[in-house]
């Protein structure tokens, strides 16, 4: 295993810990922001009770806020407990909310960073000011760079990535561009976008003809923009594919529709640190036997177990590290990812997607790899916090 790409001293440095102290030398302010309005919304709210459970509380305050699957920004009780998967179940914000009516104002000038809740009949209340936003929205509107646009516009530091590699790593056939740009291995994908589908159905249908007579079954029909493997259905033959097509429109109106790859799944973290990013050991997701692929039943409800670190030779493993930081690179990331790939049969690495919000929670696969790399999910939390406070806010 390389050990060129790990952490050499994940605890934090006088400089990096000097640099997270809030206004008037008061502990920084951390608003957890989670839910939202994307299929992925109870895999959300599932990540934020893991990092409020996580975050130091000697060390910053915090402020849960929740979106409701409606849009509504709502103060929620800071109880990571209920936040959990209960008898198969996700949680959702509007169980959490502390108002079915209150909402949260974020700031939108540069000069305040004042939060106002608002309840009806009521005078607005400051909460104070938020020092940082720890977003842990996944899918469209918060993975997508939207949040992060928002929060750009009112100058508030922010863990992750920024809005265009959010956009670019929300949307599957604009990153495979980007890396096909970049010399970085993609599958045969192709994308059957609204107005074709809506218009000429046929048309579509010959052209995924066309690919299968190429690449063959099965073919896999996703949503271009989700992820958590909702919405993707494995498909064998023509009967499937009008009812998988609905269902991956049921997320994203833009379908993508990716051949098979054979090979072992392997997936490789990236973090920020102060002299730039680092890969993780890898990990390594085997066939799972009650699940046709690794879908979001396998990830999320019946914990099927990835294996860290993955059985590769040193060789594979020094260039899986080296295309992780490649791909984080090639789509200007920042603070995390997560690089997802395919060790083909004849030994090359093939890149399916990167995640710049990874499931976050310590069962994890990005946790779990930091974690056999000496980051623990508290450090990780913390290096999180501490990248976004050291940045920059505006263009950079």
């Amino acid at each position: 295993m390389s050990s060129e790409n790990l952490p050499q001293s994940p605890a934090p440095t006088a400089s990096s810990a000097s640099s997270v102290s809030g206004a008037s030398g008061r502990k920084p302010r951390v608003a957890v922001v989670f839910g939202g309005r994307s299929s992925e919304h109870g895999v959300s709210v599932v990540t934020a009770g893991a990092v409020l459970r996580a975050i130091d509380r000697s060390k910053y305050d915090v402020l849960p806020i929740g979106i409701t699957r409606e849009g509504r920004w709502a103060l929620t009780s800071d109880d990571p407990e209920r936040m959990a998967i209960t008898d198969r179940k996700v949680p959702d914000v509007a169980d959490l909310a502390d108002s079915p009516e209150g909402g949260v104002v974020l700031p939108v000038d540069p000069a305040s960073r004042e939060v106002v809740y608002n309840e009806p009949g009521s005078v607005p209340k400051a909460l104070g000011d938020v020092d940082v936003v720890f977003p842990v929205l996944h899918g469209p509107y918060g993975e997508d760079g939207t949040i992060q646009g928002l929060l750009d516009l009112s100058g508030t530091p922010y863990v992750g990535c920024g809005v265009l590699s959010s956009a670019v790593g929300q949307d599957k056939e604009y990153m495979k561009r980007i890396f096909t740009s970049f010399g970085l291995k993609v599958g045969p994908y192709l994308v059957i976008r609204p107005r074709e589908w809506e218009s000429d159905q046929e048309g579509a249908r010959r052209r995924v003809a066309e690919f299968v007579g190429e690449q063959g079954w099965p073919l896999f029909i996703k949503p271009a923009r989700a992820g958590s493997s909702i919405g993707i259905t494995k498909v064998d033959s023509f009967e499937g594919l009008d009812e998988a097509m609905e269902t991956a429109r049921a997320h994203d109106p833009k379908v993508i529709v990716e051949a098979a790859i054979a090979g072992r799944e392997v997936e490789c973290g990236v973090l920020e640190f102060e002299d730039g990013p680092r890969a993780s050991v890898p990990a390594e997701i085997p066939p799972v036997q009650a699940h046709d692929f690794y879908d979001f039943e396998a990830k999320y409800i019946d914990s099927a177990a990835g294996i860290v670190p993955a059985p590769l030779t040193p060789e594979q493993t020094a260039e899986v590290q080296r295309l992780a930081v490649a791909a984080f690179d090639a789509v200007s990331c920042e603070g995390i990812v997560r690089a997802d790939f395919f060790l083909g049969e004849d030994g090359e690495f093939v890149i399916n997607e990167i995640n710049t919000l990874p499931g976050f929670t310590p069962i994890s696969m990005y946790p779990r790899m930091w974690q056999e790399s000496g980051v623990s999910y508290p450090e990780l939390v913390d290096l999180l916090l501490q990248a976004a406070l050291r940045r920059s806010t505006g263009l950079r």
